[in-house]
């Protein structure tokens, strides 16, 4: 982890010796770290100090909020509350809650806000030495991990867990939740076109300054981070993908990621390496490929393709790679790896 991220940050320097700003009050990218990864926002010759400030104050507010992590967030009040009492909470935590419910109930549990207490045992990529639960731990878990048992009060914002123990993680949707609010910022300041990369979730604002379709790697998952399988083209959308190489652990040869299957309370084995969300709302891409991971390229696919708006990329064990019906191959999806070929 620490390897990939002095990675990016070297990669971050050298764009910024690269692209030289028009005036010297402006800063064509900056990057901080932030939701528990090195966060880059890139405003090319608009990036005024202030927007910049303002945006990663925002980042900043948002896992003040939402870490599952922090003393004293409200997701931290929520789950010291459960079983026992209602907690009332601001608007915004509220609203992505309410989204995350609304996902796991449309993937049936295979995205699940209440996976909580199994990241917590598991504590993959964390301070903890690596280690596997003993399946009697995860047994017990397991019936504090339903979606089903969030109680919300839209009139009161409050939410409530209804059995002791519960515990909400919001680490798969507040990214992206983040991302959009950030997007937000940088429309409202009137500045044209920007690249919002919160550790792998992309948000592409606007259209690149001569017009041309914006290109994003799709990071090759058996690979160091900035390794790419191909390249995705693409208009102004939200690219969030979830795969093995985020979070893991090697142990006596096995690789344990951190996509928990929320039925089963281990990391998901569902025949992929990584699956990648392209659509407009970089919370639901950041949901939704969770989601997909764990359902698999099959049931994956129907997901997808009964949404309106929404793509995806699939990246099976056998390096084969799967795309849903609106993108083609070699026009919007291009391989440029030799050891990847196109379903």
């Amino acid at each position: 982890m620490i390897k990939r991220i002095f990675l990016t940050v070297a990669v971050i320097f050298l764009m910024m010796g690269c692209l030289r700003p028009k005036a010297p009050q402006t800063v064509p990218v900056r990057a901080e770290f932030v939701l528990a990864t090195v966060c880059v926002i890139m405003l090319y010759d608009r990036g005024e100090p202030q927007v910049y400030e303002e945006v990663f104050a925002r980042l900043r507010e948002i896992e003040n909020r939402m870490s599952f992590f922090m003393e004293g967030s409200d997701i931290n009040r929520i789950n010291r509350a459960a079983g026992i009492e209602p907690v009332r909470v601001p608007g915004d935590v509220f609203y992505v809650i309410e989204r995350a419910v609304y996902i796991a109930e449309l993937s049936g549990g295979a995205f699940d806000p209440t996976v909580g207490p199994l990241v917590a045992l598991w504590d993959i990529g964390g301070a903890t030495p690596p280690r596997i639960p003993p399946q009697e731990e995860i047994k017990k878990l397991l019936p504090l991990v339903n979606w089903q048992n969030v109680e919300l009060d839209r009139e009161n914002q409050s939410v409530f867990l209804k059995k002791p123990g519960m515990a909400l993680d919001l680490g798969a949707i507040a990214k992206g939740y983040a991302a959009d609010e950030a997007a937000e910022i940088i429309r409202n300041a009137g500045i044209p076109r920007a690249i919002i990369d919160l550790g792998g979730n992309n948000l592409l604002v606007g259209e690149k300054a001569d017009g041309t379709l914006w290109r994003i790697g799709i990071q090759d998952p058996l690979d160091e981070r900035g390794a790419y399988i191909g390249v995705l083209e693409t208009r102004e959308t939200s690219v969030v993908t979830s795969g093995v190489y985020e979070r893991y652990f090697v142990y006596e040869g096995v690789h344990y990621h951190h996509l928990l299957s929320p039925s089963l309370g281990h990391p998901a084995r569902s025949g992929l390496l990584s699956a990648t969300i392209i659509t407009g709302i970089s919370m639901d891409a950041d949901a939704l490929s969770t989601a997909i991971f764990v359902m698999g390229h099959e049931k994956g696919i129907a997901l997808v393709e009964s949404l309106d708006g929404v793509e995806a990329i699939f990246i099976l064990e056998d390096r084969s790679v799967l795309l849903t019906g609106g993108l083609t191959a070699g026009v919007d999806f291009f391989i440029t790896n030799e050891d990847y070929r196109f379903f």
